[in-house]
């Protein structure tokens, strides 16, 4: 092809990715929250993360690309006029998909919808069985993201079919990784460890 018939494809691919750019303004708050609950040595952690799935997000997963749910939890015990002491964490991966059934969340059908995903449980074993005194509190991280910056590369060199010039700049580069960002959400929450009877 001429020099004209390539240099529009640059172009193209700058379309593409700007395309994908939806403004988010209108969508629910992502969150994350989580239930925990202490008995005798071992804390069990229940996260959640609400609100996760924007219009745009839900659109790229019904197409058929994965979203990855990294969930990252930590245990702090409370120390009274000092730093909280970190004591375990955990980080988790879960795949968020569609199939004709519907959303699954590591294989699990999500009947309820995506409005509130139950993340996989967490369970810890303390040391020492804890005095009366002593408080803990749960810290929950999670990152959805279904677009990712080299996937988007892929996409922008299949556009432009592989001319390496147009796809290794560095501004198509910090686009497609605004992009792949604009398209991931995240939350972080707290919960406090309450003591079964």
């Amino acid at each position: 092809m001429g020099r004209h018939g390539t240099q529009s494809r640059p172009g193209a691919a700058l379309i593409v990715a700007a395309c994908l750019l939806t403004s988010g303004a209108h969508a629910e708050e992502a969150s994350a929250a989580c239930t925990a609950t202490l008995s005798g040595r071992r804390v069990m952690v229940r996260p959640e993360a609400r609100a996760f799935i924007s219009p745009e997000l839900d659109r790229l997963v019904r197409l058929g690309l994965a979203g990855k749910l990294e969930v990252e939890l930590t245990l702090w015990k409370r120390r009274a006029f000092w730093f909280d002491a970190n004591l375990d964490s955990a980080r988790i991966t879960q795949v968020l998909a569609f199939t004709q059934e519907g959303y699954v969340l590591d294989g699990r059908e999500l009947t309820g919808g995506v409005g509130t995903l139950e993340l996989e449980r967490v369970a810890w074993t303390l040391d020492a069985r804890p005095e009366s005194d002593e408080h803990f509190v749960v810290q929950v991280e999670v990152r959805l993201q279904v677009v990712t910056a080299t996937s988007l590369g892929r996409m922008a060199r299949w556009l432009t079919q592989g001319e390496p010039t147009s796809s290794g700049t560095p501004v198509l580069t910090s686009l497609l990784r605004s992009v792949a960002e604009d398209l991931a959400r995240q939350a972080s929450g707290r919960c406090d460890v309450s003591r079964q009877p």
